[in-house]
């Protein structure tokens, strides 16, 4: 209605005869364009009133200049892309831009459908029953519809997943044509009240990491101080990340080859060499598949880590987890393999995916500053020093030392300092627009190891007596056994002429030839027979804690000892 208002309302063409809801949604989709637009031409403004004589290293002047000019809610990572975007076409072109219009192309819309803009005149959504939803909609039946009598009522049956609970309400889709179908983007709501951001006394700090995606750590609110336990929760997905890199490295091999050959078939005819043309489109076609690959292996990532996360934080009674704002990262000054990591890493989806399955169960999700989170001592608060191992005081990235008389491993250290942030910080809890809770400032509170009761087991273990008083006894040791079939001088001869050839060789492997004359195929030695080959089973996926083989997960443990599965959530196996 503002577009209409301002007389930007959409016109259909000549010949074409269109109701008004679809004119509404025409309009409702280049509002969401305009108003993404307006947010970019405000940025680029802004940077190009304020352009200092050297963008890279801002004084101090004018990053407060910057700040009064851009709009509100503008973070750190747009800044900086817009300034590298405007000192590329300053390197280009030798000038500055005159606004966004010369800066960058025209916008491209997605090929969607807002239902939603429409009233029930044109659109109704009915639920058949707990897996049906029907969706009448008025549709043309040829792309030039000339009159409304080729604008008909056409029904679409929407089969629900499982994960959609009965009796929610299914609000109005959105159609997304693609590849020759129709994917329906049907959302749903549910009553539901956002938990409370203060007054917690157990929370689970999370802490991410490259290799390790989630480090964890439980903490409890002691009066005014944060008690933490000496257990490490990992969700280790390296696997996954080495399969990741591989796929990558792939695409942009693909990619490359693509490049070549359309440079090559650009100067040549389109009839000159027809397998040019073939072979370039078997290279995109795969390009596409090994793209879907990557983004369906970070998509189960993604939702196996908080699955995992939400789990760990239900059993052990925690009522809020504090993930650090990760947000304005970008890779700086590492390797070319680890900021094409960095790029590549999940945790916008992971973030999202804990959020969505906290809702579920009332669990809080507060994001707390990531500034210091490794470079400072958990106990004490003094910095640390980063070492490859604890008995190697060599400059290295995964150990974590102090002089106060911490060694502990550094994601670990990260997640109790994360922990102790949060309880510490919760009156400080503030939510945006989006609802998002997040704690700005927060100030570092020591914490303090929980002290370990000893087990009955423990105290009542009889201690072995080691006195020299008597001779010592004779102690059975166990058999080693072999897969591999029995030697020659373990296995006696046969006892009697029947069982085999008369003592002339014990039982044994078999015998090799040197040339064989037959067309069989010899035994080797090295091939067990008496016992079948198990395959690789890490112990992730034995405890089924993981999606993949190769992703080794913290099992889940309940405050009483107990590993039984927990009521009313989805397990992955």
């Amino acid at each position: 209605m503002a577009l209409r208002r301002l007389g930007w309302g959409a016109v259909a063409p000549a010949g074409v005869v269109v109701s008004d809801r679809v004119r509404r949604i025409a309009e409702e989709e280049a509002a969401r364009a305009l108003r993404l637009g307006c947010h970019r031409r405000a940025v680029v403004a802004a940077l190009l009133a304020t352009w200092p004589a050297d963008p890279v290293n801002r004084s101090g002047d004018d990053w407060s200049a910057l700040r009064a000019a851009l709009p509100q809610g503008c973070d750190n990572a747009t800044i900086r892309n817009r300034t590298r975007q405007i000192s590329a076409y300053v390197g280009a072109c030798g000038r500055l831009p005159a606004g966004l219009c010369e800066l960058e192309d025209p916008p491209a819309v997605a090929s969607q459908v807002s239902l939603a803009a429409a009233d029930r005149q044109q659109v109704v959504v009915d639920r058949v029953d707990d897996r049906i939803v029907r969706v009448w909609s008025q549709l043309p039946t040829c792309a030039a519809p000339a009159s409304y009598r080729d604008w008909v009522w056409h029904t679409v049956d929407v089969v629900l997943p499982p994960s959609v609970p009965a009796g929610v309400k299914v609000c109005t889709p959105t159609l997304r044509p693609r590849d020759g179908r129709v994917r329906v983007d049907l959302p749903w709501q549910t009553p539901h009240s956002p938990p409370p951001l203060h007054g917690h006394t157990r929370a689970l700090g999370v802490d991410w990491g490259v290799n390790t995606l989630l480090t964890a750590a439980m903490a409890d609110l002691d009066q005014d101080e944060v008690v933490v336990d000496g257990r490490p929760l990992r969700f280790d997905a390296t696997g996954v990340s080495a399969k990741l890199l591989r796929l990558r490295r792939h695409r942009e091999h693909l990619n490359t080859k693509a490049e070549h050959l359309t440079r090559l078939a650009d100067g040549r005819p389109a009839h000159a060499d027809p397998a040019l043309t073939v072979k370039l489109a078997r290279l995109q076609a795969e390009h596409v598949a090994v793209c879907a690959r990557i983004r369906h292996l970070n998509q189960a990532l993604a939702w196996s880590a908080a699955r995992w996360l939400v789990d760990h934080a239900t059993a052990h009674g925690a009522t809020v987890i504090y993930v650090e704002n990760l947000a304005t990262l970008e890779g700086r000054g590492g390797s070319r393999s680890l900021n094409r990591r960095l790029s590549g890493a999940v945790r916008g989806t992971v973030f999202t995916a804990i959020a969505h399955l906290t809702a579920k169960v009332g669990i809080a999700v507060v994001t707390v500053p990531a500034r210091g989170t490794s470079s400072g001592c958990p106990r004490c608060g003094g910095p640390i020093k980063h070492v490859k191992t604890p008995d190697r005081n060599v400059a290295g990235y995964r150990w974590a030392t102090c002089s106060c008389g911490l060694s502990m491993d550094r994601d670990h250290a990260a997640a109790q300092r994360i922990a102790a942030r949060g309880p510490a910080n919760q009156a400080k809890t503030r939510r945006d627009r989006s609802g998002n809770a997040a704690i700005r400032t927060a100030t570092d509170t020591p914490v303090r190891h929980r002290t370990r009761r000893p087990t009955r087991t423990a105290t009542t273990r009889r201690v072995r007596d080691r006195r020299k008083t008597k001779p010592t006894p004779k102690q059975t040791r166990p058999v080693k056994t072999s897969r591999l079939l029995p030697t020659r001088r373990l296995v006696p001869a046969p006892a009697h002429p029947s069982a085999g050839p008369a003592g002339k060789r014990p039982a044994g492997r078999t015998p090799q030839e040197t040339n064989p004359s037959g067309p069989g195929r010899q035994v080797p030695h090295t091939v067990p027979t008496t016992a079948p080959r198990h395959p690789h089973r890490p112990r992730g996926a034995v405890l089924g804690r993981g999606f993949h083989r190769h992703v080794h997960a913290t099992p889940i443990i309940h405050r009483d000892g107990s590993t039984r599965g927990i009521p009313g959530l989805l397990r992955i196996a």
